[in-house]
């Protein structure tokens, strides 16, 4: 071979490695974020491509066993689901610094960008919500998005009950009855305190101004016995182009039940 033919094959081979996802524990594959951050995702199936975005004291496996996420595979969807930073399989920083400035949103954003996406819809649920109504008001390539779980409290930047989580899982506040339990949990399955609270001091916050300006169409879907976030009724009067669905269910399952997912898939375009 060649001298040039050489090199062209070798530029070749390394083009074919750069392209492909590299691997990690238990061969879940990830990528690195916009600082560098690990970021572990699933992605099975073909079709329109939907993300599904976790909420607290989770990760992207909290999925696994829906309603949802079975009938999206076998509706024809390609589901995406990324364990957010702090959680899962994902790096887990221990500096504030790392989840600042909306860092979660921005790693949805290279989600998108390393998988080539070029339209997309996102699903989030509980805290997942939260994060994906900030990413409406950064990401122009989402064509439909449901935020399930969630009232209208968490545009408010001084959230008492995200102040009080923050406190507790950070050790500046004794325990509450509000607390206690999802402290308790969290120790139960060895999660990481400190990083936890962290992701309650730098949580996304959208104001109601700039829940007005998302344009994109999008489901809330809250339980009917889910209150503690705030009024899902009064977080559609800020999303103008919205439609709100009220489901038998709490908030800690409705999102696992099937009349939560055909409520969604009721919304979503067919494959």
């Amino acid at each position: 071979m060649s001298l040039s033919k050489l090199i062209l094959y070798t530029f070749f081979l390394f083009g074919l490695m750069q392209c492909h996802t590299s691997k990690g524990v238990n061969s879940v594959p990830f990528f690195l974020s916009f600082d560098k951050t690990k970021i572990a995702f699933t992605d099975e199936g073909k079709g329109t491509p939907v993300i599904l975005i976790h909420g607290f004291i989770s990760n992207g496996s909290s999925w696994n066993n829906t309603v949802l996420k079975t009938e999206l595979l076998a509706a024809g969807y390609r589901v995406i689901v990324p364990d957010l930073r702090g959680n899962g399989l994902s790096d887990r920083p221990q500096e504030g610094e790392a989840y600042q400035n909306d860092a979660e949103v921005k790693d949805l954003v290279a989600l998108a960008d390393h998988l080539r996406l070029k339209k997309y819809i996102a699903i989030g649920y509980s805290r997942g919500s939260i994060v994906l109504a900030k990413l409406l008001t950064q990401e122009t390539r989402i064509s439909k998005a449901v935020i399930g779980g969630m009232g209208f409290d968490f545009t408010n930047l001084n959230w008492d009950r995200r102040i009080a989580f923050a406190d507790a899982f950070s050790g500046r506040a004794e325990l509450t009855p509000m607390t206690e339990g999802a402290v308790n949990y969290a120790k139960s399955i060895n999660a990481d305190l400190k990083v936890l609270g962290l992701l309650q001091d730098y949580q996304p916050v959208t104001s109601p101004e700039e829940l007005r300006s998302i344009q994109v169409e999008t489901l809330i879907i809250c339980g009917d016995e889910d209150l503690d976030n705030g009024s899902p009724e009064e977080l559609q009067t800020y999303l103008l182009n919205s439609q709100l669905v009220i489901v038998k269910g709490d908030h800690n399952n409705t999102y696992k039940q099937a009349n939560f997912s055909e409520a969604v898939l009721r919304f979503l375009p067919n494959s």
